[in-house]
Order: structure tokens, then sequence, then C-alpha cells
């Protein structure tokens, strides 16, 4: 007796004008969402490429950008771009990963529109970087960078893959140093969604990041 095949869930609103996609399993259970913007539609990171996906995508107008937060999460990139002739932005260290698909790369940031902007952030991945939306009180979309514990909480995780735990330590604190309460509300991470519990981002990040004791992270040991 033949299963019937489960339907593939619809992208879900997160906040105004941002969706986020169910886990991908080609990014090893990574979020990807979608900005919808007056200038431009940018997606951030590879969803689930099945057909479902795509519908969704060109009822929203296409994507002109893919912005791949870190090297694990370009899954099915060059079909997308095949797909919808988007233009794929990745920092210039993991660049070298896309061989067959033209790529634009950036070095510490980069300015896509008035409201959106990515800068790097090494230390998960050489190329880990961040993509800053200014809608909303600000949304940071942290790709592996900062994920959620399971209290819901965001926090670097160092597993045995971790790049670089210095700089990633570092990374955070130049965030900090970048935002304020003001200017960064929400974050939304490219992975362990699961721990969100049905939501899609973490509020008052700012504040949420400013008591974490970096020091005692930088000592932690890796999560195999």
């Amino acid at each position: 007796m033949s299963q019937e095949r489960s339907v593939p869930k619809l992208p879900r609103l997160v906040l105004d004008n941002i969706y986020a996609f169910p886990p991908n399993r080609d990014t090893l259970g990574g979020t990807a969402y979608f900005i919808v913007e007056n200038q431009m539609n940018i997606l951030i990171d590879a969803p689930p490429w099945n057909q479902t996906d795509q519908e969704f995508l060109e009822q929203q107008g296409g994507v002109e950008w893919l912005f791949i937060t870190h090297r694990d999460a370009i899954g099915s990139a060059q079909e997308i771009q095949k797909k919808f002739g988007c233009k794929i932005l990745i920092q210039e260290q993991e660049a070298y990963l896309l061989p067959e698909s033209t790529v634009t790369t950036f070095e510490t940031q980069f300015t896509l529109s008035s409201q959106s902007s990515v800068f790097w952030t090494p230390g998960h991945s050489p190329g880990s970087s961040c993509l800053y939306f200014n809608r909303h009180g600000g949304v940071l979309f942290t790709g592996r960078h900062l994920l959620p514990n399971l209290q819901g909480q965001p926090i670097p995780l160092r597993t045995a893959k971790t790049f670089h735990w210095p700089r990633q330590i570092q990374s955070i604190r130049l965030i900090l140093e970048r935002f304020n309460s003001d200017s960064l509300h929400s974050i939304c991470p490219g992975a362990n969604t699961g721990a969100l519990r049905g939501e899609r981002l973490m509020n008052q990040a700012y504040e949420k990041l400013a008591l974490l004791d970096l020091e005692a992270y930088l000592l932690s040991q890796a999560i195999l």
C-alpha cells in the first residue's frame, strides 16, 4: 500500500513583509527567510527547493538577491539563480563553493538597499555574515552565528565544525558596538528555530545579547 506524500508547508509570515521557510534538509535543517521590499526582494539562504516554494516566490514577484549567510546554507542556490536570474551575494572567502554560479562578493560589508545591508561576522565559518533590515525596530538575520538555546535566548553555539571560536565571540562584541537597544529589536536565526516554540524570531535582541558573559563563552567547550 503506497503512502501519500506529505504536502510541503508554505512559508510563514514572521513580520510584515518577512517570511520564514520550513527547515531545509539540504542545509542541515537551516531556516531561510524572504524579505519583500518596495525596492527589491531578498532571499536569505536557500529554502527547500520544491514546487510549493517556487510558486510562492513567483507570486511575491521573484527574487532579486539571494544572500548566503554561511557555507552550509548554500543548498540549491545554483538552481534558484537559474530559475529567477537573481544575484547571489556571499562573503568573498566562501565564494569558491559556488564555482558554477555568478556571484557578488564582499569583504566586510555590502549595502543592498536603503533598508538592508550585510556585514561579515566570522567565526562559525570563515565567511559567516549577517543581514540587517532596518524596519520593525531593526531585524538581524544571523545564519548560524547566533542561535536560540532551549529557553529561546540568542547565544553563540560552539560545535566541532566551528571555524574559529574566539573570532565568533569577537563578532558578537562588534554587533554590540554596531547597534543599540533602539536599533536592534529582533533576531531571525538560521537554524534551531524549533527552540522558539512556534516563533521564528527572538525579540529584545540587543538587551539579551548584552547580558551574555562572553568571557565565559570563550572558555566553553565544543558541543558535538
